[in-house]
């Protein structure tokens, strides 16, 4: 029976064993929250391609950063700081300085990143909407001319009906609660999660008949999160183990 399967691979690969090959890992490095918000963010943002290679690269970020990103933050001055050689694929270094100094106005005045999501999704009571607000919140206050394209990559927009897999990743580790997920967030229930989809876990999901849709977007992240509901409606996204899971011991 599928759902014994992947309940099964949940509990193989949902363990601490999992983080330290994971951009999860970059939450676990911190106790503050205020730390871990903004570790995860920027976490989030470079976690794709390869993961040896982005992993290295948020090394370097938060050795930048002396491993205190709040603190790195609070004091950020876009016009003088150390935020060299953290190109990665489509993003440079001046895209990454416009997300932290929003960062800094956002801290500056007295809000978090978690008063920016909550907010964002009392608007509606609904994480794409969500998303929707807080990019929007950073596009209203880009300095467009200081920017390339990749600033649009680290922070996609949700207008455009991509899957967001970055973003509900972080969604994930931010509201779930676990070994591998912390759980810091409490606004959202995990019954609302989408599955963080990607050509990976997209490939999966048609495998075992829980995905039809042929392209990697919004309606897609939709079907498959539905469709794993039908296992467990209070807790879906604890699936996105046992994709990566099934993918492990399949050669997928």
């Amino acid at each position: 029976m599928l759902k014994t399967q992947l309940d099964n691979y949940v509990k193989q690969y949902e363990t601490v064993d999992f983080i330290k090959d994971d951009p999860v890992q970059f939450v676990h490095r911190f106790k503050d929250k205020n730390d871990i918000e903004i570790a995860g963010f920027i976490a989030s943002m470079f976690a794709y391609g390869k993961r040896e290679v982005f992993i290295s690269k948020l090394n370097y970020i938060f050795n930048l950063m002396n491993n205190k990103p709040f603190e790195f933050i609070k004091s950020f001055n876009y016009k003088e700081n150390n935020i060299k050689n953290c190109d990665y694929r489509f993003s440079k270094d001046c895209d990454l300085i416009e997300v932290l100094r929003i960062l800094n106005i956002l801290y500056s005045e007295k809000e978090t990143l978690e008063s920016l999501f909550k907010y964002s999704y009392s608007q509606n009571n609904d994480v794409w909407n969500m998303f929707q607000g807080v990019v929007d919140y950073f596009y209203a206050r880009v300095n467009k001319d200081k920017i390339t394209k990749g600033f649009y990559h680290l922070l996609p927009n949700p207008a455009k009906k991509s899957a967001l897999k970055r973003m509900n990743m972080l969604l994930r580790w931010f509201i779930r609660t676990g070994c591998v997920d912390i759980g810091i967030w409490n606004f959202i229930p995990k019954s609302e999660l989408l599955i963080p989809l990607d050509t990976h876990s997209a490939k999966i999901g048609r495998l075992l008949g829980l995905l039809k849709r042929n392209d990697n977007t919004y309606e897609s992240v939709i079907e498959l999160t539905e469709n794993l509901k039908s296992f467990d409606r209070s807790d879906p996204v604890k699936y996105d183990f046992a994709l990566f899971g099934y993918g492990v011991n399949n050669k997928v």
